[in-house]
Protein backbone atom coordinates (compact mmCIF):
# COMPACT_ATOMS: atom_id res chain seq x y z
CA UNK A 1 0.00 0.00 0.00
CA UNK A 2 1.39 3.38 -1.00
CA UNK A 3 1.56 6.46 1.19
CA UNK A 4 -1.52 8.54 1.70
CA UNK A 5 -1.71 11.43 -0.74
CA UNK A 6 -3.91 14.26 0.49
CA UNK A 7 -2.79 16.33 -2.47
CA UNK A 8 -5.49 14.48 -4.40
CA UNK A 9 -8.00 17.08 -3.21
CA UNK A 10 -6.02 19.80 -5.00
CA UNK A 11 -6.17 18.00 -8.32
CA UNK A 12 -8.47 19.25 -11.04
CA UNK A 13 -11.51 17.08 -11.69
CA UNK A 14 -11.50 18.00 -15.35
CA UNK A 15 -14.63 20.05 -14.86
CA UNK A 16 -13.03 23.31 -13.84
CA UNK A 17 -12.88 22.61 -10.10
CA UNK A 18 -10.69 20.71 -7.66
CA UNK A 19 -11.79 17.66 -5.74
CA UNK A 20 -11.77 19.79 -2.57
CA UNK A 21 -14.20 22.25 -4.15
CA UNK A 22 -16.35 19.33 -5.28
CA UNK A 23 -16.28 17.90 -1.75
CA UNK A 24 -17.34 21.23 -0.24
CA UNK A 25 -20.19 21.48 -2.73
CA UNK A 26 -21.27 17.93 -1.88
CA UNK A 27 -21.15 18.79 1.82
CA UNK A 28 -23.45 21.73 1.11
CA UNK A 29 -25.92 19.44 -0.65
CA UNK A 30 -25.80 16.99 2.25
CA UNK A 31 -26.52 19.73 4.77
CA UNK A 32 -29.27 21.20 2.60
CA UNK A 33 -31.05 17.87 2.24
CA UNK A 34 -30.65 17.06 5.93
CA UNK A 35 -31.71 20.43 7.35
CA UNK A 36 -34.74 20.88 5.09
CA UNK A 37 -35.79 17.28 5.80
CA UNK A 38 -35.38 17.98 9.50
CA UNK A 39 -37.72 20.97 9.26
CA UNK A 40 -40.33 18.83 7.48
CA UNK A 41 -39.89 16.03 10.02
CA UNK A 42 -40.22 18.30 13.06
CA UNK A 43 -43.29 20.15 11.76
CA UNK A 44 -45.16 17.12 10.42
CA UNK A 45 -43.96 14.76 13.14
CA UNK A 46 -44.98 17.12 15.93
CA UNK A 47 -48.44 17.54 14.43
CA UNK A 48 -48.91 13.79 13.97
CA UNK A 49 -47.61 13.11 17.49
CA UNK A 50 -50.10 15.58 18.95
CA UNK A 51 -52.97 14.09 16.93
CA UNK A 52 -52.16 10.65 18.30
CA UNK A 53 -52.98 11.88 21.81
CA UNK A 54 -56.22 13.77 21.17
CA UNK A 55 -59.49 12.24 22.49
CA UNK A 56 -60.87 11.64 19.00
CA UNK A 57 -60.62 8.09 17.73
CA UNK A 58 -60.86 9.03 14.05
CA UNK A 59 -58.10 11.62 14.23
CA UNK A 60 -55.91 9.39 16.39
CA UNK A 61 -56.42 6.48 13.96
CA UNK A 62 -55.32 8.63 11.00
CA UNK A 63 -52.19 9.69 12.89
CA UNK A 64 -51.48 6.08 13.83
CA UNK A 65 -51.78 5.00 10.18
CA UNK A 66 -49.33 7.75 9.18
CA UNK A 67 -46.73 6.50 11.64
CA UNK A 68 -47.13 2.85 10.70
CA UNK A 69 -46.99 3.62 6.97
CA UNK A 70 -43.79 5.64 6.98
CA UNK A 71 -42.09 3.67 9.74
CA UNK A 72 -42.48 0.25 8.12
CA UNK A 73 -41.32 1.01 4.58
CA UNK A 74 -37.52 1.13 4.07
CA UNK A 75 -36.20 4.62 3.45
CA UNK A 76 -34.56 3.71 0.13
CA UNK A 77 -37.85 2.30 -1.14
CA UNK A 78 -39.61 5.52 -0.12
CA UNK A 79 -36.99 7.53 -2.01
CA UNK A 80 -37.67 5.51 -5.17
CA UNK A 81 -41.45 5.81 -4.68
CA UNK A 82 -41.19 9.60 -4.49
CA UNK A 83 -38.80 9.75 -7.44
CA UNK A 84 -40.35 7.22 -9.84
CA UNK A 85 -43.93 6.44 -8.80
CA UNK A 86 -45.60 9.46 -7.20
CA UNK A 87 -44.75 11.89 -10.06
CA UNK A 88 -46.39 9.39 -12.44
CA UNK A 89 -49.56 9.46 -10.36
CA UNK A 90 -49.56 13.21 -9.77
CA UNK A 91 -48.31 14.81 -12.97
CA UNK A 92 -47.83 18.23 -11.36
CA UNK A 93 -44.97 16.76 -9.32
CA UNK A 94 -42.95 16.04 -12.45
CA UNK A 95 -41.77 19.63 -12.39
CA UNK A 96 -40.56 19.34 -8.79
CA UNK A 97 -36.74 19.01 -8.54
CA UNK A 98 -35.48 15.62 -7.38
CA UNK A 99 -33.78 17.44 -4.51
CA UNK A 100 -37.17 18.41 -3.03
CA UNK A 101 -38.60 14.93 -3.62
CA UNK A 102 -35.77 13.52 -1.51
CA UNK A 103 -36.47 16.14 1.16
CA UNK A 104 -40.12 15.07 1.32
CA UNK A 105 -39.23 11.38 1.42
CA UNK A 106 -36.63 11.75 4.15
CA UNK A 107 -38.75 14.28 6.05
CA UNK A 108 -41.88 12.11 6.09
CA UNK A 109 -39.86 9.01 6.97
CA UNK A 110 -38.33 10.80 9.95
CA UNK A 111 -41.66 12.41 10.90
CA UNK A 112 -42.95 8.99 11.95
CA UNK A 113 -40.10 8.69 14.43
CA UNK A 114 -40.56 12.27 15.65
CA UNK A 115 -44.27 11.58 16.15
CA UNK A 116 -43.40 8.65 18.41
CA UNK A 117 -41.18 10.88 20.53
CA UNK A 118 -43.75 13.69 20.77
CA UNK A 119 -46.50 11.26 21.72
CA UNK A 120 -44.27 9.73 24.40
CA UNK A 121 -43.46 13.20 25.76
CA UNK A 122 -47.12 14.17 26.05
CA UNK A 123 -48.10 10.85 27.62
CA UNK A 124 -45.26 11.20 30.14
CA UNK A 125 -46.97 14.22 31.68
CA UNK A 126 -49.43 13.71 34.52
CA UNK A 127 -52.99 13.49 33.19
CA UNK A 128 -54.01 16.02 35.78
CA UNK A 129 -52.29 18.76 33.78
CA UNK A 130 -54.72 18.33 30.89
CA UNK A 131 -57.71 18.21 33.20
CA UNK A 132 -56.47 21.28 35.06
CA UNK A 133 -56.16 23.24 31.83
CA UNK A 134 -59.66 22.29 30.74
CA UNK A 135 -61.03 23.06 34.22
CA UNK A 136 -59.54 26.57 33.98
CA UNK A 137 -61.66 27.22 30.90
CA UNK A 138 -59.01 26.60 28.24
CA UNK A 139 -60.05 24.88 25.06
CA UNK A 140 -58.33 21.63 24.12
CA UNK A 141 -56.02 23.37 21.59
CA UNK A 142 -55.17 26.01 24.19
CA UNK A 143 -54.47 23.32 26.76
CA UNK A 144 -52.00 21.69 24.37
CA UNK A 145 -50.40 25.00 23.43
CA UNK A 146 -50.01 26.54 26.87
CA UNK A 147 -49.90 23.57 29.25
CA UNK A 148 -48.86 20.28 27.64
CA UNK A 149 -46.55 21.07 24.73
CA UNK A 150 -44.12 23.43 26.53
CA UNK A 151 -43.28 20.64 28.98
CA UNK A 152 -43.53 17.77 26.49
CA UNK A 153 -41.03 19.30 24.06
CA UNK A 154 -38.56 19.83 26.89
CA UNK A 155 -38.82 16.12 27.69
CA UNK A 156 -38.24 14.96 24.12
CA UNK A 157 -35.25 17.15 23.23
CA UNK A 158 -32.72 14.31 23.89
CA UNK A 159 -34.43 11.75 21.61
CA UNK A 160 -35.07 14.44 19.00
CA UNK A 161 -31.35 15.14 19.08
CA UNK A 162 -30.71 11.54 18.07
CA UNK A 163 -33.23 11.81 15.24
CA UNK A 164 -31.56 15.02 14.06
CA UNK A 165 -28.19 13.28 13.97
CA UNK A 166 -29.70 10.29 12.18
CA UNK A 167 -31.14 12.49 9.45
CA UNK A 168 -27.61 13.66 8.60
CA UNK A 169 -26.56 10.06 8.12
CA UNK A 170 -29.75 9.02 6.32
CA UNK A 171 -29.30 11.85 3.81
CA UNK A 172 -26.68 9.64 2.16
CA UNK A 173 -29.47 7.72 0.39
CA UNK A 174 -29.96 10.78 -1.84
CA UNK A 175 -27.14 9.46 -4.02
CA UNK A 176 -29.60 6.84 -5.30
CA UNK A 177 -31.44 9.53 -7.28
CA UNK A 178 -28.31 11.37 -8.41
CA UNK A 179 -28.18 14.09 -5.78
CA UNK A 180 -24.54 15.20 -5.67
CA UNK A 181 -24.12 14.82 -1.91
CA UNK A 182 -21.11 13.43 -0.07
CA UNK A 183 -21.73 9.73 -0.58
CA UNK A 184 -22.04 10.20 -4.34
CA UNK A 185 -18.91 12.36 -4.28
CA UNK A 186 -17.02 9.63 -2.42
CA UNK A 187 -18.06 6.93 -4.87
CA UNK A 188 -17.20 8.94 -7.96
CA UNK A 189 -14.00 10.52 -6.62
CA UNK A 190 -12.70 7.13 -5.51
CA UNK A 191 -13.27 5.71 -8.98
CA UNK A 192 -11.56 8.64 -10.68
CA UNK A 193 -8.55 8.97 -8.37
CA UNK A 194 -8.17 5.45 -6.90
CA UNK A 195 -7.64 7.22 -3.55
CA UNK A 196 -10.42 5.57 -1.59
CA UNK A 197 -8.75 5.92 1.82
CA UNK A 198 -8.28 9.67 1.59
CA UNK A 199 -11.68 10.27 0.01
CA UNK A 200 -13.69 8.17 2.44
CA UNK A 201 -11.79 9.45 5.48
CA UNK A 202 -12.54 13.04 4.44
CA UNK A 203 -16.22 12.27 3.89
CA UNK A 204 -16.43 10.38 7.18
CA UNK A 205 -14.89 13.34 8.98
CA UNK A 206 -17.44 15.76 7.51
CA UNK A 207 -20.34 13.47 8.44
CA UNK A 208 -18.95 13.34 11.99
CA UNK A 209 -18.53 17.13 12.18
CA UNK A 210 -22.09 17.68 10.94
CA UNK A 211 -23.67 15.25 13.39
CA UNK A 212 -21.51 16.45 16.28
CA UNK A 213 -22.47 20.10 15.60
CA UNK A 214 -26.16 19.20 15.78
CA UNK A 215 -25.52 17.30 19.02
CA UNK A 216 -23.80 20.31 20.61
CA UNK A 217 -26.51 22.71 19.41
CA UNK A 218 -29.28 20.50 20.78
CA UNK A 219 -27.44 20.18 24.10
CA UNK A 220 -27.21 23.97 24.31
CA UNK A 221 -30.94 24.32 23.59
CA UNK A 222 -31.72 21.67 26.20
CA UNK A 223 -29.81 23.61 28.86
CA UNK A 224 -31.46 26.88 27.84
CA UNK A 225 -35.02 25.57 28.11
CA UNK A 226 -34.51 23.29 31.11
CA UNK A 227 -37.12 24.00 33.78
CA UNK A 228 -35.43 25.33 36.96
CA UNK A 229 -35.61 22.88 39.80
CA UNK A 230 -35.74 19.78 37.59
CA UNK A 231 -32.89 17.31 37.12
CA UNK A 232 -30.11 19.17 35.33
CA UNK A 233 -31.99 22.43 35.40
CA UNK A 234 -30.75 25.76 36.58
CA UNK A 235 -31.35 27.21 39.99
Amino acid sequence: MGKWDWQVFLQDTGGGQTYLEWLMSAWGWTLSVALLSLVVALVVGSLIGILRTVPNKGVAFFAECWVELFRNIPLLVQIFLWYHVIPSLFLSLRAVPSFLLVVFALGFFTSARVAEQVKAGINALPKGQRYAGLAMGLTLPQTYRYVLLPMAFRIVIPPLTSESMNIIKNSSVAFAVSISEMTMFAMQAQEETSRGIEVYLAVTGLYFISAFAINRLALLIEHKVQVPGTLGGGK
